[in-house]
């Protein structure tokens, strides 16, 4: 009888099959089963092993991620309170070895970096990784034609692997994942139950060293175990790692602004003026924006920080947008006085409120454009009744111009009186203090 085990474990090899280890074994014993004797007495011992352990995968081929369902708490050791941590687990096809990692969320940049964390634990990479269809993974789930997390796309091109999710409502196609879940609930988790983590990194030592105790158990109904049989098999057949870590990148898809700017993340970034109303895409690091075109790269920025709000390149404007960048605000209100007196007020006062003179830019330029729509004069009176209502937006003072308040003096009531009614209380009331005054008992 051959060597089951050996037999079994050998097709985890890349490019054995059981025709091959058959010839292998007649070499030996020439009068030993035939072909199909010996594929039915090998199918035969290995019902007795687990599901999992039947399946066949090649090493190197695939790694299996997801997270687990069952959550590790962590104290505030100043408050007292408690957060959820999220466990991810990885495990490989072949061998079932596998890591796992403590997370505070679910979210794209952990996901990721979970990956990266667990191909450097591996020491190399697999050639597909086979995730849920969960929405960090997955866009729009599909048999044929899944739609990937650009981020996760990208990089997967980075580690050089294909990203093949699971079918929906096959249990079967993680069954790998699923198994080392189970086995990291009931190995680790159930053994630091009685465990209080005060930080994630306290607890992720922990778990280390409890994932270190599971891959070195022995298998039940094989010889070795997880760890021997990936430094035997698994670990030569994964490809090596790149030089450098997968940084963590974000793409977006947005629309072009009137003034030439595209958003992300509630910052502005410019663009060539060409492309407004145009569909772009953006690709964000942890310090640059890109912005594509069709697939071409049209902008480069820094990333902005915190508190910074615009980044515009003066090659991406206009020419007589790139006249009036250039000018300081004193040119601008210098430019807004031409049409009146309180038109370079406004200006003055408005660009006072700015963090930073190219925020006023646009909105002084709205209002002298205005004077095309509108005469000097009328934009002049606009102006000055905005600066009683300490109103310094463009909109504002269009919406002034629209509405015919321009035409009004300042003393003229813009809103109508209140009627008389019993039900309007009126200047007494208030006067009285809004309280139980005589108007008030009299009317119970």
């Amino acid at each position: 009888m051959p060597d089951w085990q050996k037999v079994h474990k050998e097709l985890s090899r890349p490019g054995v099959t059981l025709k091959l280890l058959w010839w292998e074994y007649k070499e030996i014993q020439s009068d030993g089963f035939q072909y199909t004797q010996f594929c039915y007495h090998y199918r035969q011992w290995a019902k007795h092993l687990d599901v999992v352990m039947r399946q066949h995968h090649k090493a190197g081929e695939k790694v299996f991620v997801d997270w687990a369902g069952q959550t590790v708490p962590i104290h505030n050791p100043v408050t007292g309170d408690t957060s959820d941590a999220y466990l991810f687990v990885a495990t490989l096809g072949a061998t079932n070895y596998a890591f796992v990692r403590l997370y505070p969320s679910m979210d794209l940049r952990n996901w990721i970096q979970a990956h990266c964390v667990a191909f450097e634990f591996f020491g190399g990479i697999p050639a597909i990784v086979v995730p849920d269809n969960l929405k960090t993974g997955v866009t729009k789930p599909n048999y044929y034609d899944p739609d990937i997390n650009p981020t996760y796309a990208d990089m997967a091109r980075h580690y050089g692997v294909v990203v093949l999710p699971a079918r929906i409502r096959k249990p079967n196609d993680k069954a790998k994942v699923e198994s080392a879940v189970l086995h990291v609930e009931r190995k680790i988790l159930a053994a630091l139950r009685d465990h209080t983590f005060f930080s994630i990194e306290e607890a992720n030592e922990a778990i280390a060293e409890k994932l270190e105790g599971m891959n070195n158990e022995p298998f039940q109904k094989l010889e070795g175990s997880r760890t021997s049989w990936f430094l035997e098999l698994e670990k030569p057949a994964l490809k090596p790692l790149p030089p450098k870590r997968y940084e963590f990148r974000q793409w977006k898809k947005a629309t072009v602004h009137m003034d030439y700017h595209v958003e992300f993340e509630k910052h502005l970034y410019s663009v060539p003026f060409k492309l407004v109303g145009k569909s772009v895409e953006i690709l964000a690091t942890q310090t640059m924006v890109e912005v594509f075109y069709q697939g071409m790269l049209v902008a480069t920025h820094k990333r902005l920080g915190k508190w910074e709000r615009y980044s515009t390149k003066t090659e991406h404007m206009p020419a007589s947008h790139q006249k009036y960048a250039s000018r300081s605000p004193e040119t601008m209100e210098a430019w807004a006085g031409k049409i009146g007196d309180h038109v370079q007020e406004w200006a003055h006062h408005l660009f006072e409120r700015c963090q930073h003179p190219e925020q006023g830019y646009r909105s002084v330029l709205g209002v002298i454009q205005l004077s095309s729509k509108y005469t000097a004069e009328r934009v002049d009176n606009a102006c000055k009744r905005a600066i009683s209502y300490g109103a310094y937006s463009y909109r504002s003072v269009k919406s002034i111009l629209e509405k015919g308040l321009d035409n009004l003096s300042l003393d003229h009531p813009v809103q109508a009186a209140l009627p008389d009614h019993e039900n309007v209380r009126g200047a007494k009331y208030y006067a009285a203090g809004g309280g139980e005054s005589e108007w008030a008992f009299n009317k119970r």
